[in-house]
C-alpha cells in the first residue's frame, strides 16, 4: 500500500524527540532543531530525507522508482526524494530512520 503525507508525518513523529515545525512554509520534522525530513515537495507526491551521500547512492540504486536525488546542489550534499505514492511503509520507516539517525550522531559528536 503507498505510503501518504499523513504517514509520513506519523512515521517522523515517532522517532523519540521528533517535533514537526515549518521551513518556509513547508512542514519539517527535527531533532533538536535540526531537520532531519521535510514535506516540501507534498504537493507532487514526494517527501524529503536528509541523508549521506552514501545512503542516498544505496536507496536509489535498490529503488531507483522511489528515490532520487533533490535537483541541484542539496541532492549532491544527500537530500533525497521519496516518492510517496509508491514507497511502502516499512521502507518508508527505516528511510526516515537513517534520516533521523544521521541528525542524531552528528549531534551527539559535536557534545563529545
Amino acid at each position: 500500500m503507498p505510503a501518504t503525507a499523513a504517514l509520513f508525518r506519523k512515521l517522523a513523529l515517532e522517532l523519540p524527540g521528533a517535533i514537526e515545525s515549518s521551513h518556509r512554509n513547508h512542514p519539517d520534522f527535527r531533532l533538536n532543531n535540526r531537520i532531519f525530513a521535510t514535506l516540501s515537495a507534498q504537493d507532487r507526491g514526494l517527501g524529503t530525507l536528509k541523508l549521506t551521500v552514501e545512503q542516498q547512492q544505496s536507496f536509489i540504486a535498490e529503488m531507483p522508482t522511489i528515490f532520487e536525488p533533490v535537483q541541484g546542489g542539496w541532492g549532491r550534499m544527500g537530500m533525497t526524494f521519496v516518492d510517496l505514492r509508491q514507497v511502502d511503509e516499512a521502507t518508508l520507516q527505516g528511510a526516515l530512520a537513517a534520516a533521523y539517525n544521521n541528525v542524531k550522531s552528528k549531534q551527539a559528536g559535536r557534545k563529545a
